[in-house]
């Protein structure tokens, strides 16, 4: 089951993209019927019956838009902008005002108003003038989503292999894609498990919103929860504004949280109360926001070992668990290696697609003798290499990096830790060495470089934290 609310206040269509919206106006009768077909259309909405009421409201909470009458008593719809303007910048909001007061609509589209409904104001003009403020928030969040996409390097999403065990995972892929259900990616590292969350993705009634990847590992550990719920202004030092996290981002989408494992418990209760819910409230702040998104999530590790062994949490992980599609190795599908060779070559050609005989025959000889510890993304790595080495017409032997070529270039990799320090080292200093030199191996491709050095993820990543702070201190 999908991350979703209920209630009367929302609808879980994920087509919908639901607002929280502050309605402001003196008329009491107008403020009911609005509040009530807006909530039937999915929005929350809360009311206030004049601008005091209103700014109160905007410093104690957060809304994506506001729809202000500028005629009221005390406080009038200008005192009401003005304060806006001021605790809650990024707010979108809608005048209200009478005919013939096309001076106050050019003042305040002059001052950022999104738009204005001409009064006395009906149900359409208004449904209208929200349903366009829905339509730039779901755009603005596909940005968002696209830019953190552009931060990686991204392939075809087409599942290459027809191995028996690839073709169930494509079977499982078209089968599950369009539920709502949640999905557990398992593999080793490089196998493909963020492409197989992309693809379940688009075949879903949710690939026209936002895809939005997390690796959980990666994010710095006091920052976890700010990144993926978001925080209010002020929530800590530096948060000098409010933020969206990332399950915000993938409102209406898919989310999905690469290296589950790797999150603390404190974190995990954050996300399984989130998950049964379909509710979070951003750092610092009181509020509860109501997000709909799927989630799926990935790891390389044994979920069902580490709540054995109390590092996970039992309901956690039959939450995240409706489904289940596991990844073999490259290893024990080495048949699909020369058209996933091909298609990598394409991809690094920047072709739609190449010849079959763009590899020369003892070039796939060599890469299917290999036994691709790092997996698909080893073999990436390798192709990317002869690539840039061949002739652009034909891939050869030569051109593959050493570590492909057989049992002897890989021995030549391993006496380096006897034969390499010109001094004696500390226990602490080697490890540090094999770290550097394994990530200068795979071009700072740290999931490669955990995976042969059979470390956590997490552990590489504040290994290297550590590395770089005591660079700074020397320096």
């Amino acid at each position: 089951m999908s991350a979703r609310t209920s209630g009367s206040d929302t609808v879980s269509n994920p087509s919908t993209y639901s607002l929280r919206i502050l309605f402001v106006d003196d008329e009491p009768g107008l403020r009911l019927v609005i509040k009530n077909e807006l909530q039937k259309q999915g929005h929350e909405v809360t009311v206030a019956e004049d601008g005091a009421a209103a700014n109160a409201l905007l410093d104690e909470h957060m809304y994506d838009c506001a729809i202000i009458d500028l005629k009221m008593p005390n406080v009038d719809g200008w005192g009401v902008i003005e304060h806006l303007k001021k605790v809650a910048p990024d707010t979108d909001f809608i005048i209200s005002t009478g005919h013939g007061s096309m001076p106050e609509v050019i003042k305040a589209l002059h001052l950022g108003a999104f738009d204005f409904v001409p009064k006395p104001a009906n149900l359409t003009t208004i449904s209208t003038a929200v349903n366009r403020v829905v339509e730039k928030h779901r755009l603005r969040n596909c940005t968002l989503a696209l830019q953190s996409e552009l931060k990686s390097v991204r392939g075809t999403t087409d599942i290459v292999g027809e191995t028996q065990s690839m073709n169930r995972v494509k079977t499982l892929i078209q089968k599950i894609g369009p539920t709502d259900s949640n999905v557990l990616v398992l593999g080793e590292t490089g196998t493909g498990k963020e492409l197989v969350a992309r693809r379940i993705h688009e075949v879903s009634n949710r690939s026209h919103m936002p895809f939005v990847a997390v690796n959980c590992g990666a994010l710095p550990e006091h920052l976890v929860e700010s990144e993926l719920f978001g925080h209010k202004k002020g929530a800590f030092t530096g948060a000098d504004t409010a933020r969206k996290g990332l399950i915000e981002i993938a409102k209406g989408g898919t989310l999905f949280l690469d290296e589950l494992g790797e999150l603390d418990k404190h974190m995990q209760v954050k996300l399984l109360r989130f998950l049964e819910s379909g509710e979070l409230r951003r750092v610092g702040d009181n509020e509860t926001l109501h997000v709909d998104v799927r989630i799926v999530c990935a790891t390389n590790r044994s979920l069902q070992e580490m709540v054995a062994e109390g590092g996970f949490r039992e309901d956690l992980f039959f939450r995240v668990n409706t489904f289940e599609i596991r990844l073999p190795p490259l290893r024990e599908r080495k048949e699909d290696i020369p058209a996933l060779a091909r298609t990598l070559v394409a991809r690094h050609m920047k072709r739609m697609e190449v010849s079959e005989d763009i590899l020369a025959p003892e070039t796939i000889s060599l890469l299917r003798a290999h036994d691709w510890p790092g997996n698909v993304r080893e073999l990436a790595n390798a192709i990317e290499h002869a690539v840039i080495l061949s002739d652009g017409k034909t891939i050869h032997a030569e051109d593959l990096p050493t570590s492909v070529g057989g049992k002897a270039s890989r021995a030549q990799t391993r006496p380096f830790l006897v034969t390499n320090f010109a001094q004696a080292l500390t226990l602490d200093q080697i490890e540090e060495e094999v770290i550097i030199q394994t990530l200068d191996k795979y071009k700072g491709d740290k999931p490669a470089v955990a995976a042969e050095l059979g470390i956590a993820l997490k552990t590489l990543y504040n290994k290297i934290n550590l590395y770089t702070s005591r660079q700074k201190l020397s320096a």
